[in-house]
């Protein structure tokens, strides 16, 4: 199986939630996983940590499954490009779910091209917005929730796992 890397970036969680993000990521990794947390200076009571990985190809697509929906985390995961295996993006917030992405060598959304026809179809039909349908696919309304935490993160601890295999 190929490897990769990817970061799992948590931008906000309440305290309480903080060890089973901890127990999920270690599960996924094969590896106990102790994050360095600190506060979110934006979303009071809440905490980011960020937790640089190794491991098998898919493991971003395991790291958000095992994420998705907890009250009041925000997270992203991503993974580089490997042997035989796009790179991928996931964003997570409490209000508007997963937002999955394929990424090329060079970190850039690649949109398949069903998506992009089914985007101008509804366009045509006038049932929605071209611009709009567009930035959906290119996640600008995670990107557009998701920027202030990432400000807000600047100069955190980062920690390297590698999967035990």
């Amino acid at each position: 199986m190929a490897t990769t890397r990817g970061v799992l970036y948590v931008h906000t969680v309440p305290s309480a939630l903080c060890p089973h993000v901890e127990w999920a990521a270690g599960g996924i990794l094969g590896v106990p996983v102790k994050l360095d947390w600190t506060p979110q200076p934006a979303a009071q009571g809440t905490y980011r940590a960020e937790l640089s990985w190794q491991a098998e190809a898919g493991t971003a697509a395991k790291l958000a499954s095992a994420l998705r929906g907890w009250q009041k985390l925000r997270f992203e995961v991503t993974e580089e490009p490997s042997n035989g295996a796009e790179g991928e993006r996931y964003s997570f917030t409490p209000e508007l779910g997963v937002f999955h992405a394929t990424t090329g060598v060079h970190g850039d959304i690649m949109v398949p091209e069903e998506r992009l026809k089914a985007a101008m179809l509804k366009a045509a039909a006038g049932e929605a917005d071209l611009t709009e349908e567009v930035e959906r696919l290119l996640g600008r309304p995670w990107d557009d929730e998701l920027e202030p935490f990432r400000y807000a993160g600047d100069g955190a601890p980062v920690r390297w796992l590698h999967q035990v295999v």
